[in-house]
């Protein structure tokens, strides 16, 4: 359904449209998190450990080899198809398989072909997600929805995290697909509800078109790059976000399993520093989406980021798991904040018209090249211990904010409101 009755003056919170949205939104993540648990499991149940690990790793390729023609797809055929599509391909795949396991038992091949159709349908339903808030809402209310769309995503993670669990537990992998694949199934009727508005003719700018009036892919994806190349806030923008997204990753992934490992908190230990950085991540969201934007958000991004990169480091160089736990929640309210006003930013800089690939070329870093730094990060604390990789990765997390403070553009750029 396509229209342009889209009420533009309705706060966020209170618009129903918008909040249906949010509702397939959190539905098809909290399915996302239990496949992940599911797939893990029965990878492990199935296979050997490095097996596994290629199961788990297989959706990573697709995923980043198409990000960019995703970004092409959500812009040329629009965001809300795009999304529906996405999620009915991913419920259907879940659900075939889990009737397959139901049949046949355990097997890798099939959890490998899963990972593969996962890894590829989320290249166009990455964009495709985040062009969808632009053709839904206000460019006012796009800071707020970027807060309330990082508390519905913290939503489902503690909601999908358990439930995988409890689905392994009473029936298996089966039981977890299935879970899953319901999960996703429910968002669909809920995307069909939302309504979109159509571009006005002045945000078509950065599309491909010839003279003669026709375009193609080829030409989307290069008029998309330049128009990012030469955008005076999308450009530092991105790069201070892949900068930020390098460093993260590898200390907050598996260099927090070896601090933990090397520390002797165990897993329980582990579990109780996830949830301080989750519930510091999660204030970040709830500020935005309570204020609706916030003052000088090219400098707060910019200064979250380096205070952030401060946090990481010491993190390797506490003694004890209170203390583990403390920083971690800082380094959550920091990263998250950076976060959300990196993300706000981008929502309410880019011309509507190529937002799917303004997001692809954001999420092709964090998604498809950051994950790339676990296995290094790894083998970078073997060689040399926890506390120097903290610190040159937090190093690396800090260029991030020192680009967003040093571009006079991004430093001064503002969230409307």
């Amino acid at each position: 359904m396509t229209t342009a009755l889209v009420a533009p003056d309705r706060p966020a919170h209170r618009d129903p449209n918008l909040l249906r949205w949010l509702a397939a939104y959190a539905a098809s993540m909290a399915g996302d998190g239990v496949y992940y648990i599911a797939l893990s499991w029965a990878a492990v149940q199935a296979g050997t450990p490095a097996q596994a690990g290629l199961v788990m790793s297989a959706s990573a390729l697709p995923r980043a080899v198409l990000m960019l023609g995703g970004g092409v797809i959500a812009d040329r055929l629009g965001p809300r198809r795009v999304v529906i599509g996405s999620d009915a391909v991913r419920c259907a795949a879940v659900l075939a398989v889990a009737a397959l396991l139901f049949v046949t038992g355990l097997g890798l091949w099939p959890l490998a072909a899963l990972a593969l159709v996962f890894g590829t349908v989320d290249a166009v339903f990455v964009p495709a997600v985040g062009a969808l808030p632009a053709r839904i809402t206000d460019k006012a209310q796009l800071a707020r929805v970027q807060g309330m769309r990082g508390l519905a995503y913290r939503f489902a993670v503690i909601l999908g995290a358990p439930l995988g669990g409890l689905a392994v537990a009473f029936g298996g992998a089966v039981a977890a697909f299935g879970t899953a694949g319901l999960l996703i199934a429910v968002s669909i009727p809920l995307l069909i509800s939302v309504r979109v508005r159509e571009l006005p003719p002045d945000d078509r700018a950065a599309d491909g078109t010839t003279t003669d009036g026709t375009t193609t892919p080829w030409r989307d994806l290069a008029a998309g790059l330049h128009y990012i190349r030469r955008h005076r806030v999308l450009a530092p923008l991105m790069l201070a976000i892949a900068l930020g997204d390098l460093g993260f990753t590898g200390p907050l992934n598996v260099g927090l399993t070896l601090l933990a490992d090397e520390r002797g908190w165990g897993a329980a230990g582990m579990g109780w520093v996830l949830a301080g950085f989750g519930v510091g991540a999660g204030t970040a969201s709830t500020v935005l989406t309570v204020r609706g934007r916030l003052p000088h958000a090219g400098r707060s991004a910019g200064g979250s980021l380096v205070a952030g990169c401060v946090a990481i480091g010491a993190l390797a160089y506490v003694p004890g798991v209170l203390a583990a736990v403390g920083i971690a929640l800082l380094i959550g309210l920091l990263a998250g904040l950076s976060g959300v006003l990196c993300g706000a930013l981008l929502q309410t800089h880019s011309d509507p018209a190529c937002l799917g690939r303004v997001t692809a070329v954001s999420s092709l870093v964090s998604l498809g090249l950051a994950p790339l730094t676990m296995p290094l990060s790894a083998a970078a604390i073997g060689a040399w211990g926890t506390g120097p990789v903290f610190v040159v990765s937090a190093a690396v997390s800090g260029l991030g904010g020192v680009v967003a403070l040093g571009v006079r553009d991004l430093r001064r750029a503002e969230l409307p409101g």
